[in-house]
Formats: C-alpha cells, structure tokens, sequence
C-alpha cells in the first residue's frame, strides 16, 4: 500500500515537473479573479447597496475599503501563523471565507455586520493573495515557473478592467444582494475545482522558518518590495483618477472604454512576460519599467493628441500588465524557501501603495490638477528604474 501510494506521489510530482498543467493553473487565474472582482464590484452597485441599507453612497463606497484594509492587516500575520499547515486545506480554508462572507454580505441588512464581513472577506482574499505564486510555483519545474505564474496572474487585470461595469450590469439583473450570491457560487465551484484538482503541499518545517524580520532582511527583498511600491504608487495615482485626467485632456472617450483598452493591453502584457520570464526576468523587468516611464511621459507632453493618449494608455497597459507577475517571480526567487511570508509582504506593499496613490492623487488634483499625473509617475517610476538596475546581484539578479 505503501509503495503504490510512493508511486502515485512520484507521478504527481512528475507530471507538474515537467509541463504546464494548465487547467489545474486556470484554477489560480480564478481565484486572482475572484478575490479582486469581489473587492472592486461594489464601486459600481453603491446606488443600490445605499438603498438596500439606508447609508449614503459615501458610507456604501467603505465596502470596498475595509475589503482592502482587512488584506493589508491579515496578510503577514495570517501566512506567518500558518507557515506549517498544509497548502491546499489553507487554501481551501480562504476560499471557504469569501464563500461566507460573501453570502452574509448578501444576507445582511445591518451596516456594522455588511463591513466586518467584508473585512474578514478581505482578510481571506490576502491569504489566498499570500499562497497563489509559491504554490504556482511548487507545481511545476523551475524552468516553467515564470510562465505559470504568468497564466495566474491573467485574473487580475481581467477582474480590473471589467470588475465595476460587470458589477453594475449583474445588478441591473439581480440586484447587489443577487451579485454577492454569484461571488459565493463562484467560490462554491472554485472550492470544488481545488479540492480535487490541484495537488496538496507541506507546509514549512521549523527548521526552515525565519522571524519576519529576517525575511524582510534577506538580500534583495527590500529592493523589491520598495520597487513594488514604487511602479503600483505610480499606476494607482493614474487608475484610480482616470475619470478627471481623461476630462483634463479635452478628448471624449468614455471612461469605461478607456478602462477596456487598458485591460486588454494588460493582458497581452501578461502573455508577453510569460514568455520571456523564465529566461530574462531582469532584462524584461527594466524594459517595461522604462517603457512605463516612456508611457507616462507621453501622456504628459502630449495629452492635447488623441491618437498618442490612446497609445500612450496602450502603453501602460501592456507594460504594466506583467508587473505583478515579475514582481512576484523576483521575489519569489530571492526569498527561496521563505517564498510565501515575502509574499505575505508584497501583498502588504501592493495595497499600501495603492492606498498612498490615491490620497497623494488626490492631493495632486486639488493642489495642481490632473495635467501633474503624469510627472509624478515618471519619477516614482524613474526611482523604480534605478533600483531594478542596482538590485543586479540581489533581487533582479544578471543571469
């Protein structure tokens, strides 16, 4: 019984080894999906949540932002505290959390109840956001790692692009209450899917685990947390006040178009980093951070053209598409074994960045206008750019 159940574990081991399994990787693209469509959806159903539970529209927009808080306060703690569990029942345990607080969040008619759902929602969505690329990662060869990372990470912009105007349209179908029902279905079938497709993995042994603080000390994971905040301060400041930089050029194009091009060019991005990953992470990584810059710099000194504002915005979507899936596979590949707290970190990094581009976009708006977007990202990503380049031995290593 024994050596039959070493066998299978030996055919397991070999099939994610030594190709893409890709329909068992589409199960992370789900959940990438998932946990972002379910943090972004209720920007476009705030008419509806402030009926449905007597609150200004102001007080509905907090859904979204306790979602995020509740992610940036979990994410560490919760991935460090659970080091020694196996991958797949953890896993299983957040997906099983946006399946609840989900269904509560459309169940509840009590404000204070709706944000502690969405809270600890969100503290699930940070957990799964801390495992999916070391466990993408364990499930197949080294020389496939980048690409499957890449094939996971193809959710993200997707849930970005159409999380709001999908939202809205569901709603107009089944009401707000109706399309947290949907996000609970879609976790009940993303639970099934994991439990029987996707293969389970030892947690970390204590031999193995270092303090978070020596994780964070480690050559080259300061380089790349710092270049994460950097390249999403300088994308958050942009995406989050679209609506009045598109106003502030003249042109007409609707937001939601906008929106689209940029999520399709994001996943090109996506395709175009996976196939270059694996075998030129650094070079790859500099490239598109200095065509983000050249992006942002053209929208600045050029905004008055339509046809270079268009460009410029397919520019930004493509170059920025890949970023997270670089970012991940960089620091993935300098924390070695310590791969899913590093990540706990990233998650923490990701969102504070894009909390800060919002509040410093916002300072921008009110003190200089929209036109000042642009100079403010090519800096942030100019500093991005520099330390990319000095990381050459740490963190975006030569090959």
């Amino acid at each position: 019984m024994n050596i039959k159940s070493n066998e299978t574990s030996h055919q397991l081991t070999e099939e994610f080894s030594t190709q893409l399994p890709i329909w068992k990787l589409l199960a992370f693209t789900v959940a990438g999906f998932l946990t972002i469509m379910t943090e972004t959806m209720p920007a476009g159903l705030l008419p509806q949540i402030s009926q449905g539970l007597h609150i200004s529209e102001a007080y509905a927009g907090q859904l979204i932002a306790v979602y995020a808080l509740g992610s940036v306060l979990a994410a560490i703690p919760l991935i460090s505290l659970t080091r020694s569990w196996n991958r797949r029942p953890l896993l299983l345990s957040a997906i099983a959390g946006l399946l609840l607080f989900n269904a509560i969040t459309a169940l509840s008619n009590d404000y204070t109840l709706t944000l502690i759902a969405r809270f600890i929602a969100g503290m699930a969505a940070g957990v799964i956001w801390g495992l999916l690329a070391g466990y993408v990662r364990r499930m197949v060869s080294t020389s496939y790692q980048g690409r499957a990372l890449a094939i996971a990470g193809v959710g993200q912009p997707i849930a970005l692009s159409i999380g709001v105007p999908l939202g809205a349209w569901l709603g107009t179908l089944f009401e707000w209450r109706g399309v947290f029902w949907i996000m609970s279905l879609l976790a009940l079938i993303l639970f099934v899917w994991i439990r029987f497709s996707i293969p389970d993995f030892a947690g970390q042994s204590a031999q193995k685990r270092l303090p978070i603080l020596k994780v964070l000390l480690m050559p080259g994971i300061r380089a790349v947390l710092a270049v994460v905040f950097l390249w999403i301060l300088a994308h958050s400041i942009l995406y989050t006040y679209i609506s009045p930089f598109l106003a502030s050029t003249g042109h007409t194009y609707k937001v939601e178009t906008i929106l689209f091009i940029f999520g399709i060019s994001s996943i090109v991005g996506i395709l175009i980093t996976g196939m270059f990953i694996d075998r030129s992470l650094r070079k790859i990584t500099l490239l598109s951070l200095f065509l983000f810059a050249i992006a942002t710099a053209l929208l600045g000194v050029y905004s008055s053209s339509s046809f270079v504002v268009l460009a410029g915005v397919v520019l930004w979507g493509v170059t920025f598409g890949g970023a997270p899936t670089l970012l991940q596979t960089a620091l993935a590949n300098t924390a070695g074994h310590q791969a899913d707290v590093a990540q706990s970190m990233l998650v923490t990094v990701f969102n504070l960045a894009i909390a800060f581009g919002g509040m410093i976009g916002g300072g921008l708006l009110e003190s200089f206008g929209a036109a000042s977007f642009s100079w403010f990202m090519l800096a942030f990503a100019l500093i991005g750019l520099f330390t990319v380049y000095h990381a050459r031995k740490h963190g975006f290593i030569s090959s």
